[in-house]
């Protein structure tokens, strides 16, 4: 359902907010970006517009009038790989866990800056297509585990994975520096880079998410290992 952003004259992005004012704020600053925003103000249109249309990242307020956000955001991620950036209303840490518990790429905490949101959505539409504009192709292999750059895609015993662009870019990070401890401000710097607003929690969240998707047993994990009180390291083989 993502749209080809390759050739494109603009992204097309799909909001929705409930917001109606702050909705026609968004429209009109990301359409000075050639950013075409399609907006709907409730649960139901939203979903219907998603299923009927091509678009390249969705953007998506937590308290809607007829359904809860975090449900819609687990119901989409279930069958799309469309990026996802939340807008939460209090800014709450728990609110942000749970958006990227369920699959969102990023949020972003009511009120916000259009020019912050600007920045968000084309941080996540950069990992989306980075694997379309690499030449060729990339598969590193680690057992069991196969990483495809160029698809962006991440395979166990050959069956696709689901991971959102960002935590497939985490999992690239680790892997590019397997055998060596990652704290969790070095994964951040790498993956979200230095400009925008993190958390150590995040981290810790969108890991959480990578385990459930490769390890057999995510409980205990054997590829991606915990060092505590520092960060992560990744293992080329389980056994190690």
């Amino acid at each position: 359902m993502i749209g080809n952003l390759l050739g494109a004259m603009s992204e097309r992005i799909l909001m929705i907010e409930d917001d109606r004012g702050l909705a026609s704020m968004v429209r009109e600053y990301l359409a000075t970006s050639s950013i075409d925003v399609t907006v709907c103000h409730d649960a139901a249109s939203g979903l219907a517009t998603l299923e009927r249309g091509a678009f390249d990242a969705l953007i998506l307020d937590v308290m809607l009038p007829d359904r809860d956000g975090f449900d819609i955001c687990r119901s989409v991620r279930a069958r799309s790989s469309i990026p996802i950036v939340m807008l939460t209303a209090r800014g709450d840490e728990t609110d942000r866990i749970v958006g990227l518990e369920l699959g969102a790429d990023d949020y972003l905490p009511k009120p916000f800056n259009p020019r912050e949101l600007l920045a968000r959505l084309r941080a996540v539409l950069r990992r989306t297509t980075a694997g379309a504009q690499a030449p060729g192709g990339e598969v590193a292999r680690y057992g069991n585990l196969e990483i495809d750059r160029n698809a962006r895609v991440v395979r166990l015993e050959g069956v696709e994975r689901p991971l959102t662009a960002y935590q497939f870019d985490l999992l690239c990070a680790l892997a590019d520096n397997a055998g060596r401890v990652m704290t969790r401000d070095m994964l951040m710097s790498r993956v979200r880079g230095d400009s925008h607003e993190a958390f150590d929690r995040s981290i810790d969240v969108h890991v959480s998410r990578i385990r459930s998707a490769i390890e057999e047993d995510p409980a205990h994990p054997r590829r991606i290992l915990t060092i505590r009180g520092t960060g992560y390291v990744f293992a080329r083989r389980p056994d190690e």
